[in-house]
């Protein structure tokens, strides 16, 4: 279902492209929004820090516990991985280790990269270009209002600028004979 703001029907998440490599070995790579994180949290639901009783506290959930710490770490990798698989799949990836349906798998996905041929930088690009596609920055917004007002200003200068000369003037004279 499309929803119309203004004048601009929006019906697709947003899409980043990054080409890699130039004919003739082209290598294009598009990235799009993940809209629902649902199939994640499915497979991987938040760590719960362990409760214990500390005197004058009562039961505190120990966050500070490394364990704790550890599996937020390897969530937060694991959430990560799962964005960027999901978010690469207008690529038409065909993944030799990663499986969507194996969580221990997702985190594999930029060895499988550079295992492919790809340099790190290359690599680095792809997450960048992930990244873009599932975040606003201050200078991706900047350049949209940026692009927006330009274009308004020149939407008004057509409406305030006469599309002809005036033939006189104000006094009666002819327009170009008034000096």
């Amino acid at each position: 279902m499309a929803l119309r703001i203004g004048n601009q029907v929006i019906d697709s998440p947003a899409e980043e492209i990054l080409v890699l490599r130039g004919h003739p070995n082209e290598l294009v790579i598009t990235a799009r929004a993940v809209l629902s994180m649902e199939d994640f949290d499915r497979y991987c639901p938040v760590p719960v820090a362990h409760m214990a009783f500390v005197a004058g506290k009562g039961n505190i959930r120990m966050t500070e516990d490394p364990r704790f710490k550890a599996d937020m770490e390897t969530y937060g990798e694991k959430r990560f991985a799962f964005m960027a698989i999901k978010s690469l799949e207008p690529s038409d990836i065909e993944w030799a280790r990663v499986k969507l349906d194996e969580p221990n798998t997702w985190v594999e996905w930029t060895e499988e990269l550079k295992d492919a041929g790809l340099s790190e930088t290359e690599i680095q690009r792809i997450i960048v270009c992930v990244m873009q596609a599932n975040s606003l920055d201050e200078n991706k917004l900047k350049e949209a209002k940026a692009a927006f007002l330009q274009a308004r200003e020149q939407e008004l200068e057509k409406l305030s600028t006469p599309s002809t000369e005036p033939s006189n003037t104000a006094s009666g004279l002819a327009a170009n004979d008034g000096e």
